[in-house]
């Protein structure tokens, strides 16, 4: 993908946003929008320009994002709107393009992001709960909220200061877990929509999945069809805010990919059955760089979506998406002058035909010179599984099974979703090895447990991990010292409410191997020697959770008891003993990813093969980058579980396919009909967006 410095952005005189319950109301014209997700800190800032223009050549009128507070706050009252974070830049180059922006403030996001965008350090407050009627919660929620809508403001971005923003979205689906506080859930929702409000920045708010919203908030439908929802309110439009081209996916597990006929289908439904706005999660889904990925969440978050990880066009699903939003916005005049419900031509057998159309004689009371009299529009649908042939306005129309047509001017086919267009869909991808010159590595093995002994924590039980961490590192060790009565004992250790993703064992120094870990514990066969062990467990998580009630109470590390299951079944109890505890890896704290770190003299000479199977080991080199503005990938697929840095820059975890996985689920419930592909999870995962002239591999460890 080429990439090219933002153009400055033409304001224009501020315009006024509004609803009815039709549509959005923009400078007193309803407006049938099609949007699409695009995350300012998945891709770079060189990307935004050439992502956005792509999106705008596909049809899209609006962009869509999160705004993500742990990346704007990472600590208390310091605030961060540089490189991925120049929230104001990428609005910018939206508005550059002629864009629109649906804000999603938040600040709760989940959006498979560590933690649903909260920052740690909000799990410091004493007292606080977090998404509930809580005081401590809600004074900080409200003060990053008025502090970014009044950063946003400053830099006149509201539609109403001739900015791109014509919506924002307070909270993210809290109906999904409103149930689980109760009467303090309900306080909690209707305090935010109200601060929201009072927030004033005259564009309309939004609450996804909020049945309960009040009169003032548009709430909206998040869902694989839309078209059956309808607003607690008539005076409130029908509005799509997440419809899925794909699924994330979690490491170990396949990829999931919609069939483009289906996504299709559903959009068409959505405006047949009077819909007004309609938003693709994703558009472009691109990279969970850093370790900003939620639990066990891969770092390519690719999404399937039109625009793919690299920036390109994925095809034929971007064509076919192209010409289905060209013919939607042929019917524009004609759904905007229909005030009522649709005319119902025909539904049953499997055929259901709805008309928008208005007649000489009629007199519409909303902007009457806005649609010509006599447009006409038709959306004849078949949601059957067999073809079907249609009778309409005197015409007979082949309807393929699950199919919608759309007819702008109620007599010509301009779309039907079943008719793909045959646009290539190969990419090449070309194998780049080294030159003989750049094939020399440097290596560090990291230390086996505990390495600092001035800041070790030392207890009588095991702590919970994020206590320690901080998530500011993947990893924890844990220690344990104990005296065997008898050499050569066969033992199980058995850990009881594990948290972590992944746990590597190490007896008396030596690695015995990583250990499946569930909510229920983990298992590790050890032969002890007589006298002293040394236990060595090593906790290694893949990001916060980002989803469910009470998120400040998830859990990583080990917080049950630990045994030692022994001959006659012997039960040692390890959980009384002292436990010595080091926060992250040794290598983390020499910072040896840092490329001023490159000739630190903790790197081993050059060597030609670097050493194999061998736990804890940091890995650098350094290449000429591939010639050309073509994306790069890194093909890790021969590492265990790390992270990997490009001149600095931290690309993401990597994770072989081979560990076990545990993957949290949202579930893909109510996909209708067709059945979904799969295909096994690439080993391309990391993605060098940061490449100069030279890729320098800076710090690629293994465990």
């Amino acid at each position: 993908m080429t990439v090219s410095s933002a153009k400055s952005p033409t304001h224009r005189v501020g315009g006024i946003v509004g609803f009815d319950h039709r549509s959005l109301v923009i400078d007193g014209h309803r407006r049938f929008l099609i949007s699409g997700s695009i995350h300012y800190p998945r891709s770079t800032p060189e990307m935004w320009p050439g992502l956005i223009r792509l999106a705008k050549e596909g049809g899209l009128d609006v962009i869509d994002t999160y705004v993500f507070w742990n990346g704007h706050e990472p600590r208390p009252g310091e605030y961060n709107f540089a490189g991925r974070y120049d929230v104001v830049r990428f609005l910018e180059t939206v508005q550059t393009e002629g864009l629109l922006v649906n804000l999603r403030i938040g600040p709760y996001v989940c959006a498979e992001w560590n933690f649903g965008g909260f920052p740690e350090w909000l799990t410091d407050i004493p007292g606080i709960e977090l998404r509930t009627d809580n005081e401590p919660f809600k004074k900080e929620m409200e003060k990053w909220t008025t502090h970014l809508v009044r950063y946003l403001k400053d830099h006149k971005l509201f539609y109403s200061q001739g900015g791109p923003i014509i919506m924002s979205q307070i909270e993210n689906e809290y109906g999904h877990v409103s149930a689980s506080y109760g009467e303090a859930g309900k306080k909690y929702s209707s305090w935010a929509a109200n601060m929201a409000e009072n927030l004033r920045t005259s564009v309309p708010w939004i609450m996804c999945q909020q049945k309960d919203a009040p009169a003032h908030i548009i709430n909206t439908c998040n869902s694989f069809y839309c078209d059956e929802f309808t607003p607690n309110s008539p005076n409130k439009p029908k509005m799509w805010t997440e419809n899925y081209p794909g699924w994330l996916h979690y490491w170990g597990q396949t990829l999931q990919s919609r069939p483009v006929q289906d996504l299709a289908f559903a959009v068409a439904r959505f405006f047949q059955f009077g819909g007004s706005y309609m938003n693709y999660y994703m558009y472009h889904g691109g990279t969970n760089f850093d370790r900003t990925a939620a639990r066990m969440v891969t770092t390519s978050y690719d999404y399937t979506a039109p625009i793919d990880e690299y920036g390109q066009a994925r095809q034929p699903m971007w064509e076919h998406l192209k010409n289905l939003h060209s013919a939607i916005k042929m019917c524009a005049p004609a759904l905007a002058a229909v005030s009522g419900e649709p005319l119902v031509w025909r539904s049953q057998n499997n055929v259901q035909i709805h008309v928008f159309q208005t007649q000489h004689s009629q007199v519409r009371e909303f902007q009457n010179s806005q649609a010509p009299t006599g447009v006409c529009a038709a959306f004849l649908a078949n949601v059957g599984l067999t073809d079907a042939l249609v009778s309409f306005k005197g015409r007979q129309y082949q309807l393929p099974a699950w199919s919608v047509s759309i007819l702008p001017d109620c007599k010509t086919v301009a779309f039907n979703t079943m008719h793909v267009p045959d646009v290539s869909s190969a990419k090449e991808i070309v194998t780049v090895k080294p030159a003989a010159a750049h094939r020399n590595w440097n290596f560090f093995a990291d230390a086996v447990g505990p390495w600092n002994l001035h800041t070790v924590v030392t207890s009588k039980s095991a702590y919970e991990q994020f206590r320690l961490t901080k998530d500011k590192t993947d990893y924890l060790w844990y220690r344990v010292r104990f005296i065997a009565p008898q050499n050569e004992l066969p033992h199980w250790l058995v850990v009881e409410k594990a948290e972590p993703d992944l746990m590597h064992v190490f007896l008396n120094g030596k690695h015995l191997g990583h250990a499946i870990s569930n909510s229920s514990g983990f298992f590790q066969p050890l032969t002890l020697r007589q006298g002293h062990n040394t236990i060595d467990i090593l906790s290694v998580t893949s990001g916060r959770p980002s989803s469910g009630p009470y998120l400040e109470q998830q859990h990583g590390g080990i917080k049950g008891s630990v045994t030692l299951h022994g001959p006659k079944s012997k039960v040692t109890d390890l959980a009384d003993m002292e436990w010595v505890h080091q926060v992250g890896l040794k290598g983390e704290t020499l910072h040896l990813e840092a490329v001023q770190k490159s000739q630190s003299r903790a790197w081993s000479a050059h060597t030609i093969y670097p050493p194999k199977y061998h736990p804890l080991v940091w890995y650098k080199t350094v290449q000429d980058a591939p010639r050309g503005e073509a994306p790069v990938m890194l093909d890790l697929g021969s590492m265990g579980k790390g992270a990997a840095w490009v001149n600095g820059h931290h690309i993401g975890r990597l994770r072989s396919p081979a560990l076990p996985s545990r993957a949290e689920s949202r579930g893909t419930e109510g996909l209708r009909s067709l059945t979904w592909q799969t295909e096994q999870v690439s080993s391309f995962e990391k993605f060098a967006k940061h490449c100069d002239t030279r890729c320098a591999g800076h710090a690629i460890y293994s465990l």
